[in-house]
């Protein structure tokens, strides 16, 4: 997921800035101190949204965590960081190519429409139509039909089902692939794949701003931008006893560092992500009521190499990441919050390999300077780096810069973007030309994950590939990787694929996160799985 937040699901960037207003509904929303109860109602800290509420529209964890709150999926990701059935009763297949899904029975959607497996079908085939736009179009072209949906820029769609998708009855669903994919299961997890009642057909825009979902949590109010969205438990929810929260506030804030002293003050009670002006007394400051775990996410520094000729000789790439000191940032930017970043696939997942990413990722100034050099240098002997300035990474992209200009000599510019969504438009339309900061956050704990749907060549149109990378090599040990018959199989596939990017350098891997979280004294314990809230692990003071 890009973008995620300082440790997606990457899209991972820490969302920080000045001035929040909460989104109104529930009281306390506090640590209870102001009323001096707790009220079962909880306020979360989000970022604002690049797009509105739509499911297989929402490609960063701002909407992901509310997302994640208002639907349920077919699995999902256990704290073992394991793949479990979730609304699936099973999840079935002889080949890896044919897959046939039983859906668990009583879940309806907020409106009281029956969740069958024609939502399922009926949500996929619209997140797979080109002519809808959605940002995770890319995750549905492993199913068989998706060429169909997607014939290409300006050219028209000629039917909008794709032929693998067979709804067999209500509570059975079959999924036939192009080829073999041993992923999938882990796939259906991300929230992309959720389904969707027939009310958002009708008016996709008006949903976007109030959900109707099929999830524990159900909309109170409608989502306000750069306020946010109250939920309510759904009372009719399988299970519903096991969520002991009764409301949720989602309040967007465009400064972390504010989201933090709200945080002290009681008038927030969760902050997914601690800002870097507070990792090094946030333990202190909230005794027994903070998490710091490995995180399935990656920081990068990123270039537009199909839209910015300066950057396509990959020595200039290889060049600025020997001139990175990642240990450094690791330790002086982010206290031991961060790791350097030796791979594109972090430690967390199944198939990484220390030191994979070599002398690329090691900090030689000496090295580096020869590298550019022989290049010829960048236009004008200047390099600009865009991050988003509501997400914490001033600090850490500044520092970046004066290394690279150190160890270059290039003179090294940070321009920072108002918000996330402000950088993602702009790269998605091609305008930005300079290096930017991304992250990625896992949508699922797969090695195929923290490939395709940033560097395949299907990402540049229907993903994240802001680079506009393509290798036909790399499109081929991706594809092979897929069709693996064993696990193993296909981690050896995607790690030769891994090793690809390595050599072209389209993005620098900069750090792997860790989750740094933090709650107030109205709730005495919680986890976070893959950057989502997990709603059944909260104990309330």
């Amino acid at each position: 997921m890009r973008g995620a937040k300082s440790a997606k699901w990457v899209a991972i960037a820490a969302v920080v800035a000045l001035g929040a207003t909460a989104c109104g509904g529930g009281g306390d929303t506090g640590n209870g101190k102001a009323s001096g109860k707790n009220n079962g109602v909880v306020s979360v800290e989000i970022g604002q949204p690049q797009n509105t509420l739509v499911p297989s529209n929402t490609y960063e964890t701002e909407g992901g965590q509310v997302i994640h709150a208002l639907f349920t999926g077919l699995t999902k990701i256990d704290s073992n960081n394991k793949i479990v059935n979730d609304e699936a009763q099973s999840v079935e297949t002889k080949d890896n190519k044919v897959w046939t899904i039983k859906l668990k029975p009583g879940f309806t959607f907020h409106n009281g429409e029956p969740v069958t497996a024609q939502s399922y079908v009926d949500a996929w085939n619209y997140g797979a139509d080109q002519t809808n736009a959605q940002q995770t179009n890319a995750l549905f072209s492993h199913i068989q039909g998706y060429t169909d949906l997607n014939p290409g820029p300006k050219k028209t769609v000629k039917t909008h089902t794709m032929s693998g998708l067979k709804a067999i009855d209500d509570n059975t669903l079959q999924v036939t692939l192009t080829a073999p994919f041993s992923a999938f299961p882990a796939q259906l997890s991300f929230t992309g794949f959720v389904p969707l009642p027939k009310a958002f057909f009708k008016d996709p825009k008006g949903f976007g701003k109030k959900p109707i979902g099929n999830g524990p949590y159900e909309a109170k109010t409608s989502f306000v931008d750069n306020e946010g969205i109250s939920l309510v438990k759904y009372a009719k929810y399988p299970d519903a006893s096991s969520f002991p929260v009764k409301g949720i506030n989602f309040k967007v804030y465009s400064n972390q560092d504010t989201a933090y002293k709200d945080l002290l003050a009681g008038n927030l009670d969760v902050l997914p992500v601690i800002p870097t002006s507070g990792l090094a007394t946030y333990k202190k400051d909230l005794p027994g009521h903070n998490i710091d775990v490995p995180e399935g996410a990656v920081g990068y520094i990123g270039f537009p190499l199909k839209y910015n000729k300066a950057f396509q000789n990959a020595k200039i790439r290889q060049a600025i990441s020997m001139s990175i000191d990642r240990d450094a940032i690791a330790s002086k930017i982010f206290l031991g919050a961060r790791s350097a970043a030796d791979d594109y696939v972090p430690p967390l997942i199944d198939g990484y390999r220390k030191g994979a990413c070599g002398e690329t990722c090691t900090y030689n100034p000496t090295k580096a300077k020869q590298l550019y050099k022989e290049a010829g240098g960048l236009p004008g002997n200047a390099l600009e780096i865009g991050y988003n300035a509501d997400g914490d990474h001033k600090t850490w992209v500044e520092a970046v810069a004066n290394q690279i200009q150190k160890a270059l000599g290039v003179k090294v510019t940070a321009k920072p973007f108002e918000q996330f969504q402000t950088i993602l438009n702009d790269l998605d339309a091609k305008k930005y030309k300079g290096a930017f900061r991304m992250g990625w956050q896992m949508d699922y704990p797969n090695f195929e994950d923290f490939l395709r749907p940033i560097f395949s060549k299907d990402a540049i149109e229907n993903g994240s590939n802001y680079a506009g990378y393509t290798n036909p090599t790399f499109e081929k040990l991706l594809s092979e990787g897929d069709q693996g018959a064993t696990e193993a199989d296909a981690i050896k596939k995607y790690q030769e694929a891994d090793d690809v990017l390595l050599k072209d350098m389209p993005y620098i891997p900069v750090y792997f996160y860790r989750l740094n979280t933090g709650f107030s004294d109205k709730i005495k314990s919680m986890n976070i799985i893959a950057h989502q809230i997990d709603w059944t692990s909260i104990k309330l003071g």
